[in-house]
């Protein structure tokens, strides 16, 4: 039965909005240019830096990398990673600490995660956790970080289609 939200409903939504629901613009673009670009994953240890749904650790590990790990503080995020990775028939690790983490990857992968000015100093940490760093964002327009430059723009749209408008379909790819 369909019917809308009741207040408590939604201040609960609110307060702990369900980013992992949606498949963002950034991460379907970077997803689909790692299925684009093998190369880049193949054999390889990786870590999807806030997860969400997995679609960038599926990517990779559908892409040839010898493993990947969805990253992400949100607990349901993480069992949404699960679910799709089981439906993907994929093998996926996980993690809700990126701290917590003993050795250093192959890759780092952040999609989406420039959108929140407090996630930026996570920046300067990155290149702790792995040699090569890419961050796929489609909200930064003239972003500018010492570790990162622009290597090109990818198209990407967010499923379920949220009408968005089409400068946030575009995405920049960082490279370290």
């Amino acid at each position: 039965m369909q019917r809308q939200m009741n207040s408590e409903e939604t201040q609960r939504l609110l307060d702990k909005p369900p980013y992992w629901c949606f498949c963002w613009a950034s991460g379907l673009a970077l997803a689909q240019w790692i299925v684009q670009h093998p190369e880049q994953v193949a054999g390889k240890r990786v870590i999807d830096v806030g997860a969400g749904s997995g679609i960038v650790a599926l990517a990779a590990k559908l892409a040839g990398a010898k493993s990947a790990v969805a990253c992400d503080l949100d607990p349901i995020a993480l069992q949404a990673c699960r679910a799709n990775a089981e439906l993907n028939q994929l093998k996926l690790n996980y993690s809700d600490d990126l701290f917590s983490e003993s050795e250093p990857y192959d890759v780092l992968f952040a999609a989406d995660v420039l959108y929140d000015a407090a996630n930026l100093p996570l920046l300067n940490r990155f290149p702790d956790f792995a040699k090569q760093i890419i961050i796929a964002d489609s909200r930064q327009r003239n972003f500018q970080h010492p570790l990162f430059s622009k290597s090109q723009t990818l198209y990407g749209e967010t499923l379920p289609d949220l009408a968005e408008p089409d400068e946030f379909r575009q995405v920049s790819l960082y490279r370290s």
